[in-house]
């Protein structure tokens, strides 16, 4: 129940931009003329309100699904017929009951979308059967999605668009990704155990109010902006997601060195997104929005060898690690209902792309995990995407990834392997070690895909973990086996979670919805933990956790945000534990969400950035902020830190396209508080110069 004043205005607020984009149509005049849908005005006009209540909250929030209305759309289904769209809906929507739809419901959905998409009603009402190709009917447009502001479209040739060459480049070793120069910040979280924390500490607890902002690179807007700075030998490596543009920097002074601009370039597809890259030898490895990856020579820019991971148009490269001297890869936004549309993990060569050995992490029939997805033919079979960074442990020879929820079916046919899982593959040929899943047969959109930090506790080799329920898991990394758990948010999904398993059972009425009741979820599907990553810090055995502490409920079928519980209406929060025994040791809260990851060093000093532009360093030990500063736009991505000719720098990315986690704050925040849709960036600062 919603119960404060600032809550109810949240949930108004949340009610009245998920009904606009529900209404939402294209806006740009069509290319062709199509012949007349085979729906009815009646049939679109009933679909509306349908679609507000039983889609929009996931289609239309900005989060992992596709959007219904758009290119993002029609780029796929176009190339289907309306049979396609009903079977597909009726199956397997909504997310969280699928197959709850009658026969009418989704017709009247069905046309509602295409309506939405351009078509024109006509005198035939759609049924089940109808069986008419969407290219027939939806007119092709130009651009424009209505309300959606579109970045500049000015023409901009592709390839090496500014010429260079980094000079005096040393080639990245396996030996220096085992034990990472402090100068450097070679990979996604710095090490292979995912610590996301440095060994650097010429800027420390005593000094860090000193900070300046020493320089700015601007990057084109558009698209989610969530990139980690890779830096080594004094040349910072970023990426732009619009238009697939990978460039080097000089690290001290933000000069450009190299420009590539790959291509393509996307216009609303915001579950696009780069968040990682990889160095190793002479290359920068890239994955670029349409599944490509690229092996690109780091001194110049040119590329050496591509290849295509997935030929579908929505799917991406969700993650790249270097292990082992293997370029490894996650897919993600892999959900199309086909055969050849799974999700997979896949380890390649360096040299070439050829690939080494594929897992994947949806079960068919006949396969180990198989039986667990009820009598689902393997094209209904949908999900566990692969969408972060894996870590790796190297003595073990083990990599370890999460996996998304699965995409499709009812509760109660089984726990749908391998979705929402850790899991550790065998480095060398990809065949699975063990595999723990603490949601079995999730669907809220509550994943537990996110980074796997490996830590040494004595002899005891852990891996530690949470996902969106914001549950802090402790695992062996060795068998798998649980060890114990740790609340770090307030959640009402699970009523118990087993003490020698680790595995939650679900409210009655989440497993069992009632059509027209109306329940809420805490956390809601921003999650309480999401994408910006944890931090481990080595010299005090703490780990420490971005957080946000928002729910979401239904009233009259109509989806709203309000604070968690005990909030005091702080959506965000960081939150420290102890990891020998995952007791409490600080917690920062405040209203705005922090949207990048947690970054630590061995200075005592951790940095961190919020939705409402502010950007701070934290005592390590207290969680006491030492400085701040305001940026352009919401900080977002992961900061690094690094040294360039013995004096350190700290770089934050910005970006104000980032999914649930940034859409549902701003629904919440409504007009208390703004920020610009502009400066996408990345900052870079350091102390004061010595003379």
């Amino acid at each position: 129940m919603i119960k404060s004043k600032a809550s109810m205005r949240a949930f108004g607020a949340a009610v009245a931009i998920g009904a606009a984009a529900a209404g939402a149509i294209w806006v740009s005049h069509a290319i062709a003329q199509t012949s007349a849908g085979p729906f009815t005005e009646g049939q679109a006009q009933a679909g509306q309100p349908l679609y507000a209540s039983r889609c929009a909250s996931c289609h239309d929030s900005g989060g992992e699904t596709v959007r219904l209305v758009g290119p993002g759309f029609t780029q796929v289904w176009t190339k289907r017929s309306t049979r396609d769209l009903h079977t597909r809906i009726q199956k397997t929507m909504p997310f969280n009951n699928p197959g709850s739809l009658t026969d009418a419901e989704t017709t009247a959905i069905v046309a509602h979308i295409l309506k939405s998409n351009g078509a024109r009603a006509g005198t035939t009402a759609l049924t089940p059967a109808t069986d008419v190709a969407l290219s027939a009917v939806i007119p092709q447009r130009r651009d424009a999605y209505a309300g959606y502001v579109s970045p500049s479209s000015v023409p901009v040739g592709t390839g090496i668009t500014f010429p260079g060459t980094v000079a005096n480049y040393t080639p990245v070793t396996e030996e220096m990704l085992l034990n990472p120069p402090a100068a450097d910040w070679l990979m996604h979280y710095q090490n292979y155990a995912g610590w996301s924390h440095s060994p650097l500490k010429q800027i420390n607890a005593r000094n860090v109010h000193n900070l300046q902002l020493r320089w700015v690179w601007s990057m084109e807007d558009g698209e989610r902006q969530q990139i980690t700075p890779l830096v080594h030998d004094g040349v910072m490596f970023v990426s732009t997601v619009i238009n697939n543009t990978v460039q080097a920097l000089n690290a001290a002074t933000g000069d450009l060195i190299w420009e590539n601009r790959l291509g393509p370039r996307l216009e609303n597809q915001v579950n696009a997104t780069a968040r990682a890259m990889a160095l190793y030898g002479n290359q920068l490895f890239y994955p670029a929005s349409d599944a490509t990856m690229y092996a690109l020579d780091a001194r110049t820019g040119k590329v050496n060898w591509k290849f295509k991971l997935s030929s579908y148009g929505r799917d991406k490269i969700g993650s790249v690690t270097i292990a082992d001297g293997k370029l490894i890869l996650g897919l993600g936004v892999c959900d199309e209902a086909s055969l050849e549309d799974r999700c997979f993990i896949a380890a390649y060569d360096v040299k070439d792309g050829r690939q080494i050995w594929k897992f994947s992490t949806v079960a068919y029939t006949g396969e180990p995990g198989g039986d667990t997805w009820g009598n689902m033919t393997n094209g209904e079979r949908s999900g566990a995407d692969a969408w972060i960074a894996g870590t790796y442990d190297p003595k073990l020879r083990l990599v370890y990834f999460g996996t998304g929820q699965a995409k499709a079916g009812r509760h109660g046919i089984g726990d749908k392997l391998f979705s929402n899982a850790t899991i550790a593959l065998d480095v060398d040929t990809g065949k699975l070690k063990w595999y723990h899943q603490s949601a079995p047969d999730e669907g809220l959109d509550l994943d537990e895909v996110y980074e796997k930090i490996l830590v040494d506790n004595g002899s005891q080799k852990l891996l530690l973990s949470a996902g969106k329920p914001g549950i802090l898991w402790k695992l062996d990394r060795t068998t798998g086996k649980f060890l114990d758990y740790v609340p770090m948010v307030f959640q009402n999904v699970f009523t118990s979670i087993d003490r020698k398993t680790g595995r939650g059972t679900y409210r009655p009425d989440i497993l069992k919805p009632e059509p027209g009741t109306s329940r809420s979820s805490c956390p809601a599907q921003s999650g309480g933990h999401n994408w910006p990553a944890a931090s481990y810090v080595p010299e005090d055995d703490v780990i420490i956790y971005p957080l946000m502490q928002i729910c979401v409920t239904s009233q009259d079928d109509l989806i709203g945000n309000y604070e968690a519980p005990g909030s005091d209406g702080n959506m965000g929060r960081l939150s420290a534990y102890r990891v020998k025994d995952l007791k409490p040791v600080w917690t920062l809260q405040q209203r705005a969400p922090f949207l990048t990851s947690s970054m630590t060093t061995a200075g005592g000093v951790g940095f961190i950035g919020d939705w409402d532009r502010t950007f701070r360093a934290f005592d390590v030990k207290t969680g006491k902020t030492l400085w701040k500063t305001r940026l352009g736009t919401t900080a977002a991505g992961f900061p690094t830190t690094f040294t360039v000719n013995g004096e350190q720098f700290v770089a934050v990315p910005t970006g104000y396209n980032g999914g649930s986690p940034q859409v549902r704050p701003a629904s919440m925040f409504a007009f208390e508080r703004n920020r610009p849709v502009v400066g996408h960036a990345v900052y870079v600062f350091a102390l004061p110069k010595t003379k």
